[in-house]
């Protein structure tokens, strides 16, 4: 197997000189057969012929090889004495000089231009690969995939070169992070990682056509910026010198460099886009802890020390207060206990969203039985307010988690009770929609800003409407996670009378069961 493989690079390095040497000889023939041996001039024209043929083709090499035959041929075959390399006439050799002249310098030209052709080609593609490197760059933002899409492109650009990059790990130790599915166990060794350490640390270039280690048969570039160094890209072609310098010529290095440029800066904009990443949640994170405390210590402190104080007057003033006056306390007592029952359920709500703890027990719902759960726990604190409850004919039943659902509706009607006025009205309708369960809750407060309607299902946020209520911002943002967790939708439009808000969710009803409906025909009502 050894010798097939040895023959086929020297069988294609003969290749081109037996094929011109096939073509003069049938040039000669030719010429021989159809008797224009007497028109010589018209005979050295036709032997430039190959000697251009080969010249674009093969090269320079084999066409002066050409050239030197063609002037045989026709020396032995056309110049008197015939059959002879000897000449009658000493004209012939100012003849032969002037062929081989205009032989060689249309080879060269040709065999140049040739050259200049493969460099644009070779400089169009470079162009390319780097082009799509730069768009891959920019539109992968994960490091290790970026890396390995870089060990691909270099691989494929440099025809089958194997790619190794090496990055400092946490402990600024440089170690292999991507590698080319070329040869994959090459990069791994302590000698090619110490190569990698050299140019990391020194920042400059290492192996074949470089002044260090100059006889390696790899070369590595530093991935290098104007600031600092960011890795090693090291590649390796395949084996065989003729691959070596194939691969490391000096348009390929300079490619490496621009590939290594380019990996640096990618690298260096994925790690400003980390660091502002963690920047932003570290931010994030001490903006919700501020606004939890605030929220919580101010919320929790009201009711706790309106309770308080009910207590100690109820102790310390027995004889004091009258019956009335003892249920008014103990009204008040109640009334704060259910405003700090309210913000803990809240709390622990938001916790099991955010730690995705929240598990949906599903069953049969019935919205009007929901709405008077939701009624009765809002009552003590309506005050003046009148709730309408507007009903389809055919109540819908659908699938959900029926407390959870009753959590989310007590937040909106408590939100709407906290923002609208004394004495107005809310309304709370159902309807069906398609395979959807559609229910509103309208108010007629001070409304929402439109900028502001998507920011108020957000943890914490107030509205600037809104900001002198007490409130923890946490209601609405459980209402969304509760009714996202059922596959539904939860918006905030302006109310359809010009005043005041409207709180839409549409939930899925799930599959229909027949009989699953109940009739109602009168409208709920209370003030």
């Amino acid at each position: 197997m050894k010798t097939v493989r040895k023959f086929k690079p020297i069988a294609a390095s003969w290749a081109p000189y037996a094929l011109i040497t096939l073509l003069i000889v049938l040039i000669t023939a030719l010429l021989i057969e159809l008797g224009l041996g007497y028109d010589r001039v018209n005979i050295v024209l036709l032997y430039l012929f190959p000697v251009l043929l080969s010249a674009v083709y093969w090269g320079i090499g084999t066409s002066f090889y050409a050239a030197a035959l063609c002037v045989l041929a026709f020396d032995f075959f056309f110049v008197p004495p015939f059959h002879s390399f000897s000449v009658d006439d000493l004209r012939y050799l100012f003849t032969f000089f002037v062929y081989m002249a205009v032989a060689a310098l249309t080879a060269t030209l040709a065999a140049r231009l040739k050259q200049q052709l493969r460099l644009a080609k070779q400089s169009e593609q470079h162009t390319n690969s780097l082009y799509a490197l730069s768009r891959q760059m920019t539109a992968i933002s994960d490091l290790r995939t970026l890396l390995g899409n870089v060990c691909l492109q270099v691989s494929e650009t440099l025809g089958g070169v194997a790619v190794a990059i090496y990055m400092p790990d946490r402990d600024e130790e440089l170690a292999l992070t991507a590698c080319s599915e070329a040869d994959p166990a090459w990069g791994r060794s302590e000698s090619e990682t110490a190569i990698a350490k050299w140019v990391y640390r020194q920042g400059q270039m290492a192996g074949r056509g470089t002044g260090t280690l100059r006889a390696y048969p790899g070369l590595y570039v530093p991935l290098l910026t104007e600031e600092r160094v960011y890795g090693v890209l090291a590649v390796i072609p395949p084996a065989g010198e003729a691959g070596h310098k194939g691969a490391f010529a000096a348009e390929n290095r300079r490619l490496l460099e621009a590939f290594g440029g380019l990996t640096a800066t990618a690298i260096a904009r994925a790690k400003l886009s980390e660091e502002a990443k963690l920047a932003h949640l570290t931010a994030e994170s001490e903006r919700i802890r501020t606004a939890l405390l605030d929220s919580v210590s101010h919320e929790l402190r009201t009711p706790l020390a309106t309770v308080i104080g009910s207590a100690t007057a109820l102790i310390e003033g027995e004889l004091i207060f009258s019956s009335e006056d003892r249920l008014e306390l103990l009204g008040t007592i109640r009334d704060g206990a259910l405003r700090m029952n309210r913000i803990v359920t809240n709390l622990l709500g938001m916790v099991q969203l955010e730690s995705g703890m929240l598990q949906l027990r599903k069953r049969w719902c019935d919205i009007e039985d929901m709405l008077g759960v939701v009624l009765a726990k809002v009552k003590e604190y309506k005050e003046h307010r009148g709730i309408r409850v507007r009903l389809p004919e055919r109540i819908p039943l659908f699938e959900g988690d029926e407390v959870l659902l009753e959590q989310a509706l007590v937040n909106v009607v408590s939100n709407a009770i906290k923002y609208s006025p004394d004495h107005s009205d809310i309304e709370i309708a159902v309807n069906e929609a398609g395979a959807a369960i559609v229910i509103t809750v309208t108010d007629a407060g001070i409304g929402v800003a439109e900028n502001e309607r998507e920011k108020v299902f957000e943890k914490f946020y107030r509205g600037s409407r809104t900001g002198h209520v007490p409130g923890t911002g946490l209601g609405l943002a459980i209402c969304k996670g509760i009714v996202e967790a059922h596959g539904g939708t939860i918006t905030a439009e302006p109310a359809s009378s010009g005043q005041g808000t409207t709180i839409r969710m549409v939930l899925p009803a799930g599959e229909r069961r027949d009989g699953l409906e109940r009739t109602v025909e009168e409208e709920v009502s209370e003030r």
